[in-house]
C-alpha cells in the first residue's frame, strides 16, 4: 500500500484493497497495529478507495478506553486518520487539531512518508480557509520530503496545489512551470485524479486570463481523466461548474457584442437583412451558451448529491444565480445566492459566503437601475446591496484570497456611485483598495468592471475636489506614499496623451522608469494589464 500511493500506482492499490473489502466490515480494533492500519488506509480513502464515512464507522470502534490503551504510534495514525475524515467533512479547523498533534510527535511516528502526507493535509485545509502564505508552506514542506524519500510522483501531486496557490499570489508564470513539470511526472501513471486536477488547474489559469475556449478544452480533458477513475468523481462537479463560468463569460461578451452592434444600427439607420440575420444568430448562440452552463451545473449538483460537498455545492448554486443574474431574473438569482450563502455559513467557508454577498450586492444594484420592487424603491435596494458589499468586505479580510477582497472593494465603489448614492469620493476609496488588492493578478472578467467603476470616479470635479483638499492640507489617512501614486495617476496619463502616447517620452520628460509609467497608465485604466 504505501509503495503502491508513493509510485502513484493507484488502480493496483485499490485492486487490493477491493479484494480485501470485507476485512473492513469485521474490522477489529483490538488486533495488533489496528491504529495503523487506519491511518494508512485513510491515506487510500483520500485517493478514492471507499467513501469517508466508512473510514469513520471503523474509527468509531475505537472508544476512548480503547484509545488509551494504544502504542503512540498506533495513536499518532488513528488521529491522522480522525484529521482525514474532517477534512473530507469540510471541518477544516478539527482536521488542522489532528494534523498539528501527529506532526509535533512526528518522531514518534517515524514515517517521514506519511508525515508529508499529513503536510499537504494540512496545507489542503489551510488552502480552504483562503490562508494561502500558510498552506503554501506546508504543501513545500510535504513536497520536500516526498523528495527527500525519492517519491517525485507523491511530489508532483503537491506540486499541483503548489501551482495554484502561487497563481492565486499572481505568480502565473512560475505556477504554469510547475504544473508542467508534475504534468510531465505523472503523465505515464495512472493517477488520473491528479491528472484531472492538472487540466482543472490548467483551465481555471486560462478562465482567469480570458482564455475561454481553451479553458473549456482543459474542463473537458480534466472530465475525461477523472471518469476514467469514477463517473460520479466529486472533482468532475467541480469541472462542470468551472466549465459552465467559462461559457457564461462567453455569453457576456457576446452580449455587448450584441449591444455594440444594435447601437451602430441605430446611428447608421441600417436595418439591412445580413445585419438583422447576424443578430438573430448572435442572439440563439448567446441563449445556447447560457442554457449549456445550467445544464454543466445542473449535473454538477446531481453529482453533489450523491457526494455531499458544502462548497462544491454552493458553489454551483452561485454560479446558477451569475447566469440568472445576466438573463435579468433577479428572483432566481437571489434565490440561488441565498442557498449559496447558507452553505457556506454551515461551515463557516468564509470564501462562499463572501461571494454570495457580492452577488447578493449586485443583484441589489440590477434592482436599483430597474427600479424593481413592489413600491419601487430604489432606496431600498441601494441600501441592501451596500450592507452587502460592506459585509463581503468583511468576510474576504478573514481570508488571504485577494481576488475576492478586490471584487468585494469593487461592488461597495459600484454601489457608492449608484444612482441613489451618487457618492464619487466615497467611491474612489473604494476602488483604490479594490486596485490594490487586485495588483499583480492577471487580467479577467473584472477588468471591464474596474474600468466602469473608474471611469465614474474620475470626473473633473472629483480631481479638482481632491487637488484643493491637499493644497489646503487635507489629506485623510492616506500616507505620501498613497498621496504621490494618487498624483501620479493625475498627471501621467495627460502627459502621455500630450506626447503622443508614447511612454519612452514620458519618461524622459519626467525623468522616470519606463516601467513605472506602464505600471501608473495600468492602475490609472488607460493600459490593459499584460498577459503572462
Amino acid at each position: 500500500m504505501r509503495e503502491d500511493l508513493a509510485s502513484r500506482r493507484i488502480a493496483r492499490g485499490l485492486a487490493c484493497l477491493q479484494s480485501r473489502v470485507s476485512l473492513l466490515d469485521s474490522f477489529d480494533p483490538n488486533q495488533p497495529s489496528a491504529g495503523s492500519f487506519l491511518g494508512y488506509l485513510a491515506q487510500w480513502v483520500d485517493v478514492g478507495f471507499a467513501s469517508p464515512s466508512r473510514l469513520k464507522k471503523a474509527l468509531a470502534r475505537f472508544d476512548a478506553s480503547l484509545r488509551a490503551q494504544l502504542s503512540l504510534r498506533d495513536y499518532l495514525y488513528l488521529r491522522s486518520a480522525d484529521g482525514m475524515v474532517d477534512m473530507a467533512e469540510e471541518s477544516a479547523e478539527a482536521a488542522i487539531v489532528h494534523f498539528d498533534f501527529v506532526a509535533n510527535l512526528a518522531a514518534e511516528l517515524n514515517d517521514a512518508q506519511s508525515l508529508a502526507i499529513i503536510y499537504f493535509w494540512k496545507g489542503r485545509c489551510l488552502r480552504k480557509k483562503g490562508e494561502y502564505d500558510e498552506a503554501l508552506t506546508y504543501t513545500l514542506r510535504g513536497r520536500d520530503l516526498a523528495l527527500e524519500l525519492g517519491n517525485p510522483g507523491m511530489a508532483a501531486v503537491m506540486r499541483v496545489m503548489e501551482s495554484w496557490l502561487l497563481f492565486q499570489k499572481g505568480k502565473s508564470r512560475e505556477a504554469g512551470n510547475i504544473l508542467r513539470e508534475a504534468q510531465e511526472v505523472l503523465q505515464e501513471t495512472d493517477d488520473h485524479v491528479t491528472l484531472g486536477n492538472i487540466h482543472s488547474s490548467y483551465g481555471r489559469m486560462a478562465r482567469r486570463e480570458g482564455r475561454y475556449d481553451k479553458a473549456i478544452e482543459h474542463f473537458e480533458r480534466s472530465i475525461e481523466e477523472y471518469k476514467k477513475r469514477d463517473p460520479q468523481h466529486p472533482n468532475l462537479a467541480r469541472s462542470l461548474a468551472n466549465m459552465a463560468l467559462a461559457k457564461r463569460a462567453i455569453a457576456l461578451q457576446l452580449c455587448k457584442k450584441i449591444d455594440r452592434d444594435a447601437a451602430r444600427r441605430r446611428r447608421a439607420g441600417s436595418n439591412g437583412e445580413f445585419r438583422r440575420s447576424s443578430g438573430r444568430d448572435d442572439r440563439q448562440r448567446l441563449n445556447q451558451l447560457r442554457e449549456e452552463a445550467l445544464a454543466h451545473l445542473d449535473d454538477a449538483n446531481a453529482i453533489y448529491l450523491y457526494h455531499p460537498n458544502h462548497h462544491g455545492a454552493g458553489t454551483v448554486h452561485l454560479n446558477s444565480g451569475y447566469v440568472y443574474f445576466d438573463k435579468d431574473d433577479f428572483d432566481r438569482a437571489e434565490a440561488k445566492a441565498a442557498i449559496a450563502y447558507k452553505l457556506g455559513e454551515e461551515k463557516r467557508d468564509y470564501i462562499l459566503m463572501g461571494r454570495a454577498r457580492v452577488l447578493q450586492c449586485m443583484i441589489e444594484n440590477g434592482r436599483v437601475d430597474e427600479e424593481i420592487g413592489e413600491n419601487a424603491d430604489a432606496g431600498s435596494h441601494a441600501r441592501r446591496a451596500l450592507e452587502f458589499a460592506q459585509e463581503a468586505v468583511d468576510l474576504a479580510k478573514h481570508t488571504q484570497n485577494h481576488r475576492l477582497l478586490a471584487g468585494a472593494y469593487l461592488w461597495q465603489g459600484l454601489t457608492q456611485c449608484n444612482a441613489f448614492f451618487d457618492n464619487a469620493d466615497a467611491a474612489r476609496e473604494s476602488y483604490d483598495l479594490a486596485m490594490t488588492c487586485n495588483r499583480g493578478n492577471q487580467p479577467d472578467d473584472m477588468w471591464d468592471d474596474l474600468q466602469v467603476l473608474k471611469s465614474k470616479v474620475t470626473r473633473r470635479g472629483s480631481i479638482d475636489s481632491t487637488l484643493k483638499a491637499w493644497c489646503q492640507g487635507t489629506t485623510g489617512e492616506k500616507t505620501f506614499q498613497q498621496i504621490t501614486e494618487e498624483f501620479a495617476e493625475f498627471i501621467i496619463p495627460r502627459v502621455w496623451e500630450r506626447e503622443g502616447r508614447k511612454i519612452s517620452r514620458v519618461a524622459a520628460r519626467l525623468s522616470i522608469s519606463p516601467k513605472k509609467v506602464r505600471r501608473i497608465l495600468t492602475r490609472a485604466g488607460r493600459r490593459k494589464p499584460e498577459k503572462h
